[in-house]
């Protein structure tokens, strides 16, 4: 993984000492809040309803065991002992005090980390694939060039003062998991004809309250020729995106109201003036930050431990069909580490757990560890032989859940319990759900579901791509939660398509249910997902189960 240089770790000093003065000058009475908002936004602070948060950036999700162990200290040190992470494969603290967060800042910067461009309007922290660098399925590692960006972004002179936030994702994987077609920007490694590895160039994706997909503005662009690139795409909407509405003011807009033709042009123009000024410098350093990704060093050893537990231990073979992927290693896997136990809040996890996850990196993963955008933990190398002890400690810990991309592994924002932009809750509908399911003991035959739940139309919970997706609104002071069926956050995305009027608090359980029991009742049989069953059979019968019927059919015919 990327370590600081010289220049980078004296970078992060001074921008901690900075904030640190403006932070006492706030305490003092010197600054109003409204004086000291864009400071704190520069530096991942934010207000929320009961307490400020602090979020940490994780660049391309990538920790390492002493940097996960500093978070659980400072989960532990200064907020309430626990962590939350997120879908943009962050972490945030919820509780800390404004005198204390100088402090905080100071330890993370002790591991290389920091909270720059994690709010505000500038280019925010670069995603990639959480299985980089180990998926099966890999072209090439995505992280340096997610590297490249994150550098050549941070504190851009130009791009300080954007019309709103602006998001880019990096896969080198044909099987989408960075979900590049939602963002501002998003980049997919691919390989043309003679074998060189460049990227297919999607902009004007996003999700809030005016959902779309992204649209390809390059099919193949050089690597060589990506900040140019880049730069051009960011600048020429930096120039034309809307400023007189900030709900009109993303580049999604941008591109609808002028078309992806007139962006293409503008962008090619502008790529053209711009290329001559990189001179190669960027690929150097690219050169240079690639030596910090080259693989680790895997051993050659058996797998019979790995076998003689499967066959064994049934609760370990049920972590183990789930909670694994194919790694590219003979012999290795890549483990999912659920933060999804049933009624427990999405993505949270506690100073213990993080160290012992930590603990796990170190012993047996290589020292790395991975946040997943579906706000999980991902262990990147581990030896097959070493899962059955690896099992054994999350099990103590509580967190060795067998549900990764099951109904229960669901996404949600913070809502309303901590948000000040949420108009209803998200946790509580997660963990009902939840644990519903795990008392109809259905996962396992219900197969690969994705759940995703927002507290509000930001759509922070990404539940317009989920299979089944959640909104949370406020009806005349009372929660409302509307539906959408059918969306898809991978290669093939697409947006839910809304089921109809929304549900109470105490109604969006049972509506769930009803919908799961109708595409248990019209699959083709157990290999048939949920989205291929609803592609092929529509909407018609989800929204007859969902408003024609009372209670599920299952529970009646029970």
């Amino acid at each position: 993984m990327y370590r600081y240089t010289d220049f980078d770790a004296a970078f992060v000093a001074t921008r901690n000492r900075q904030f640190r003065a403006q932070i006492e000058r706030r305490v003092a009475g010197h600054l109003t809040e409204d004086e000291f908002k864009p400071l704190r936004l520069m530096n991942g602070l934010y207000l929320q309803l009961h307490a400020y948060m602090l979020r940490v950036a994780v660049p391309y999700g990538t920790l390492s065991s002493a940097q996960m162990r500093q978070l659980a200290y400072i989960a532990e040190r200064w907020d309430k002992g626990y962590g939350h992470f997120t879908t943009r494969q962050n972490i945030q603290f919820n509780w800390p005090k404004l005198p204390d967060v100088p402090d905080m800042l100071d330890a993370l910067a002790e591991v290389q980390m920091h909270s720059i461009q994690t709010s505000g309007n500038t280019i925010r922290n670069v995603t990639a694939d959480h299985f980089a660098g180990a998926a099966a399925d890999e072209i090439a590692d995505p992280r340096p060039v997610a590297e490249l960006i994150r550098q050549w972004s941070t504190d851009h002179p130009e791009f300080q003062f954007l019309p709103r936030k602006f998001k880019v994702a990096v896969t080198g994987s044909p099987n989408d998991r960075a979900v590049t077609l939602a963002h501002d920007v998003g980049l997919q490694m691919v390989q043309d004809a003679a074998g060189e590895i460049g990227f297919k160039v999607i902009v004007g994706g996003g999700l809030g309250r005016t959902p779309m997909i992204g649209k390809i503005v390059r099919d193949f662009l050089p690597q060589a020729d990506l900040l140019p690139y880049l730069e051009a795409v960011v600048g020429v909407w930096n120039l034309i995106g809307r400023r007189d509405n900030k709900f009109k003011s993303r580049i999604k807009i941008t591109v609808h109201e002028h078309g992806i033709e007139d962006i293409r042009a503008r962008v090619e123009d502008r790529f053209a003036q711009l290329k001559p000024s990189f001179v190669g410098v960027d690929q150097e350093h690219l050169a240079g930050i690639a030596a910090d990704f080259t693989p680790p060093e895997f051993r050659n050893q058996d797998v019979t431990e790995y076998d003689r537990a499967y066959d064994a231990n049934p609760v370990f073979r049920a972590w183990a069909d789930s909670n694994l992927s194919d790694h590219r290693a003979p012999g290795y896997a890549i483990a999912q580490i659920s933060l999804k136990a049933h009624g427990a809040t999405p993505g949270d996890a506690t100073a213990h757990q993080m160290r012992v996850m930590a603990d796990l990196a170190e012993t047996y993963g290589h020292d790395e560890l991975r946040v997943s955008h579906e706000q999980n933990i991902v262990l990147p190398h581990v030896h097959r032989s070493d899962l059955p002890a690896i099992h054994a400690r999350l099990k103590a810990a509580g967190l060795a859940t067998a549900n990764i991309g099951k109904v229960s592994d669901i996404i949600a924002c913070p809502g309303m319990d901590y948000c000040a932009l949420a108009t209803a809750r998200s946790i509580p509908v997660a963990q009902e759900i939840a644990v519903r399911f795990d008392e109809l003991k259905l996962e396992n035959e219900i197969g690969d579901l994705k759940i995703k739940i927002s507290g509000c139309i930001n759509a922070c919970g990404h539940h317009h791509v989920a299979h089944i997706g959640i909104l949370g609104l406020d009806r005349a002071g009372v929660e409302n939660y509307q539906i959408t069926l059918g969306g898809d956050h991978t290669e093939t995305a697409a947006l839910g398509q809304r089921t109809g009027p929304g549900f109470s608090a105490d109604e969006i359980v049972p509506a769930v249910e009803r919908i799961v029991d109708t595409y248990l009742a019209e699959r083709t049989g157990i290999e048939e997902p949920f989205l291929a069953t609803f592609r092929r059979v529509g909407m018609a019968p989800f929204k007859a189960a969902l408003y024609g019927e009372a209670e599920p059919r299952r529970a009646r015919a029970a």
